[in-house]
Parts: C-alpha cells; structure tokens; sequence
C-alpha cells in the first residue's frame, strides 16, 4: 500500500473505511482526534500477504470495543470471548473493505491474514509505523489504526 498510493490517499481510505464500518456494524461514530488510548487496550493485528508488503493494527480502548460488541450482538453484555470474536470480525470486514478501496484505486488485488486478537498493545516485528489515525468517541474511549510497512536493514533491503 505504501508504495502505491500516496500516503493522504491512503490515509484517506483507511479513514473513511474505519468510520463507515465502525458506524455501520457497531452503531458506534468515531472521529479523528488527538487523545490516544487508554491504558486498558485491546489489539487486532493483520498482514497483507498479497498484493501489498504492509501491515494494519488496532489498538483500542477495551471499553470502545466492548460497546461495539454490544451493540453489534443487541447485548446488554458480552463474554470477554464474544468481545476477542466480536474485534476479529470486524476487523475482518475492515480490512476487507479497505481492500476493496486499494483494488479500486491501484488494480492490485491484496490478500490478508486472518486477524489475530491480542490483550494490550502489540507491535508487529520487523515492522515499522508509517502513520497512525487516531480515533475517539466522548462516551467509549479511543482507538488508533495504525499502517506498518516493512523496516529495511543497512543494505536497503526488507527485512521479512
């Protein structure tokens, strides 16, 4: 992704995805602000494994994601196992429709992991931020997409 689209291009889409899928399958409106996260974050995790050499995460507050789930299962609560199946799909779908926006824009199909759900914040190896968005609700917390792509070593090339 990173190589191509220019970097508001792809901010762009990665924010208009992250806002409409958030609205749509958890009930939930974002918008991009300054505050991070909290301390009591939950992480979702993907690779491009085609089409494109980077990397996405979301790191949220859990309180956001556990609203979400909520509002998503029409639940008054969730188990903590609903709410790590609950961040996966939607990352999913996220992702998903993120891919579908690269493949309009570029013609280059990606393919990526399934998304792995962590407690806290995790930091993919090999990897470096390109740019995060950051996101907030007034009611729920915050949350930030962040876009990795691959560090280089001292000879240029990629590390794997």
């Amino acid at each position: 992704m990173n190589r191509a689209l220019a970097k508001e291009e792809l901010e762009r889409i990665l924010d208009q995805a992250v806002q409409d899928v958030t609205e749509r399958t958890a009930g939930v409106r974002l918008h991009q602000g300054e505050q991070s996260p909290g301390e009591d974050l939950c992480t979702v995790q993907i690779t491009f494994d085609k089409g494109f050499e980077t990397s996405l995460t979301l790191c949220a507050d859990t309180g956001l994601l556990y609203r979400m789930a909520c509002n998503s299962f029409r639940e008054e609560s969730v188990t903590p196992e609903d709410l790590e199946e609950f961040s996966k799909e939607y990352f999913n779908v996220l992702c998903g429709r993120i891919a579908g926006a690269m493949f309009r824009a570029t013609q280059i199909p990606a393919h990526f992991d399934p998304p792995v759900f962590y407690r806290g914040r995790y930091e993919p190896e090999g990897r470096k931020i390109q740019f995060v968005l950051t996101y907030s609700n007034e009611d729920f917390g915050g949350a930030q997409l962040i876009h990795h792509v691959p560090c280089q070593n001292e000879n240029g090339k990629v590390s794997e």
